[in-house]
């Protein structure tokens, strides 16, 4: 994640919003099967069990931790920007072969969406920054290829 507070679009936001529920009742559901620490655990087996429940435990308050600052930080951040690409811009490209696809900018991507760009991939870094009507250029499987930016703001299948 980057290292300033990075706009965050309302649909990025409600996703996190969602997992960040969803890790709240993960949590609650593995913290109430934990043993009471002071009560005597059976064999190897259980002890390995109450040793996992507490590594996954671990595991969901770091990933609470993660999103949460995530949010403080996009509303420290404010909206995306709408006069150039940016984390959390929905951009509209056409690519050198004449097709137009329109894509979300965004941060890290957990699952294949195929509407989302990652910050750090080649095209979505050599968008960043430009404004509609500028030509990126950007490494592809194969080899260097550009895109125009069309537009900014009209989120993915919205239609025009």
């Amino acid at each position: 994640m980057p290292s300033e507070p990075a706009p965050i679009s309302d649909a990025a936001r409600h996703a996190l919003e969602q997992e960040l529920a969803d890790l709240h009742t993960e949590r609650r559901t593995v913290a109430a099967t934990l043993q009471d620490s002071d009560a005597a655990v059976g064999d190897r087996a259980d002890e390995a069990d109450e040793l996992q429940r507490a590594d996954d435990l671990q595991r969901l308050d770091a990933r609470i931790a993660e999103i949460t600052t995530r949010l403080r930080g996009a509303d420290t951040a404010g909206p995306p920007p709408t006069d150039r690409v940016g984390v959390g811009s929905t951009v509209t490209v056409r690519f050198a072969d004449g097709a137009e696809e329109t894509f979300q900018v965004g941060e890290t991507a957990e699952e294949l969406d195929p509407s989302l760009v990652t910050a750090d991939s080649p095209l979505g870094r050599a968008l960043l920054g430009h404004r509609p009507g500028d030509t990126v250029t950007y490494s592809a499987p194969g080899g260097r290829s550009t895109a125009v930016v069309v537009s900014l703001g009209q989120s993915p299948g919205a239609g025009a």
